[in-house]
């Protein structure tokens, strides 16, 4: 697994996506497979159909589904580390870049960031928490996750679901849940 240290993981892009996924950066076990999220004990697929946006647990080897499903993935770094600690503030705000850039190329309706910490490091958002933001980034609306990863003690499996499940209510036609009453998102990236 060393050697995939640095290696990249390409996205799961399609037409027409409802929701891009966004992780933090792949981990040695993702790159050294290839695949977003492989990791055993990582809980992004169990939480992605217990949510209801895909109709059975798909493994990660199945990632190529996920667009005819309107969904994608992709990470903040691109770049394969043992822990995102190993990753600077400048990795970090150049993947901001990088995916704003690509967010408003692809056009998801949400991009849904994986690591509430990647997110404040890589938009400038100090203050950021878990759930629906008021920025938008490249026209999409914005939604933090929990990571997903086993490590995450302070989420479990159910409680990553229902965020995600509360994504597709608002892709179901629900009001935008911001943290202000009535609150649509603002334009920021």
């Amino acid at each position: 697994m060393e050697a995939a240290s640095d290696r990249t993981i390409e996205d799961v892009l399609g037409p027409h996506l409802d929701v891009l996924f966004c992780g933090i950066n792949p981990g040695l076990y993702s790159a050294a497979t290839g695949l977003h999220f492989a990791r055993p004990g990582n809980r992004f697929w169990p939480a992605l159909h217990r949510s209801g946006f895909t109709p059975r647990l798909l493994s990660p080897a199945e990632q190529d589904l996920l667009p005819s499903y309107g969904l994608g993935i992709t990470n903040v770094v691109r770049r394969a580390t043992a822990q995102a600690a190993e990753l600077s503030a400048e990795e970090f705000r150049e993947g901001g870049r990088r995916l704003a850039a690509l967010v408003a190329e692809v056009g998801p309706k949400v991009l849904a960031v994986a690591g509430v910490t990647a997110y404040r490091q890589a938009f400038g958002a100090p203050k950021a928490v878990i759930g629906p933001q008021r920025s938008r980034i490249g026209g999409a609306a914005v939604w933090v996750l929990p990571n997903p990863s086993g490590l995450n003690a302070h989420w479990t499996l159910d409680g990553i679901a229902g965020e995600m499940r509360r994504i597709r209510d608002f892709l179901s036609g629900g009001p935008w849940p911001g943290h202000c009453p009535g609150a649509e998102p603002d334009a920021l990236w």
